[in-house]
């Protein structure tokens, strides 16, 4: 039995993995951290720091703030337990710590955990690969009205594969607004931000008359939910090191 502590379990990801690990015979929840105060889930308890955690989990998997990353990375490397970092928005201060985490506890970090994501990050490399410098990447990505970060972490990992085809030598333009002049060599990424939208991303490549999209549709949360469970279930036990989607994919 794989035990899993939930960061932000008292959120919409939370609550989703909650009932997730719940129901699966392989894991279960021992508790949850929340900074909201919440009494909703029986008798798992629910702390407001990690400080004051006493159980020991297999797998912390944290879908809460890039502000809780620092408590989340010490309780870990105390407890000696993997981590599964589903929250976007990092600053390169907080990529450097779990940089320096990884070489003490297993971390597994995806911008998406969307089987089906994982799968369009391959093709548009392949695409990208294949249509060279005659065709123009653009990215729209559309999530719902309380969305924090833009452009999405998803989308820029989408911009990272495509880049990987030209040497990482595009830049990225993130909009664009008034007189911007010809088109260099760079990748345009667009941020919608509207209603309920779960997660839609769209990938084109357009070149002298005609326009190839790559495009993906989220409908519900519970998709990312799952996947991060996957992740768990795969990273609880591993050596120290970065793992992602990829390993996962690889390991069915």
């Amino acid at each position: 039995m794989i035990n899993v502590l939930i960061s932000g379990i008292g959120g919409k990801m939370g609550r989703n993995i909650y009932a997730i690990v719940e129901n699966d015979p392989e894991t279960q929840v021992v508790c949850g951290v929340d900074v909201r105060e919440t009494k909703d889930f029986g008798t798992t308890p629910v702390y407001t720091d990690f400080a004051d955690v006493t159980e020991t989990p297999d797998v912390v998997i944290d879908f809460s703030a890039p502000a809780a990353l620092p408590s989340l990375l010490s309780f870990a490397k105390q407890k000696k337990c993997a981590v599964v970092l589903a929250t976007t928005g990092y600053s390169q201060e907080d990529l450097a710590a779990i940089a320096q985490a990884q070489e003490e506890i297993a971390v597994f970090k995806t911008a998406n955990f969307s089987v089906g994501i994982n799968l369009l990050v391959k093709l548009v490399k392949q695409a990208a690969e294949f249509l060279g410098e005659s065709y123009d990447v653009e990215i729209v990505e559309k999530h719902h009205n309380q969305k924090v970060d833009a452009p999405s972490g998803t989308a820029l990992m989408l911009a990272d594969s495509v880049n990987e085809a030209f040497d990482n030598q595009k830049e990225y333009v993130n909009g664009r607004s008034g007189k911007v002049g010809k088109r260099g060599k760079e990748i345009g990424i667009h941020a919608v931000r509207g209603g309920t939208i779960v997660g839609d991303h769209d990938v084109y490549f357009c070149g002298e008359d005609e326009v190839i999209t790559f495009s993906h549709r989220a409908d519900s949360k519970k998709v990312f939910a799952t996947g991060a469970v996957r992740a768990a279930k795969f990273v609880a036990g591993k050596a120290p090191g970065l793992y992602d989607m990829k390993d996962v994919l690889a390991d069915l």
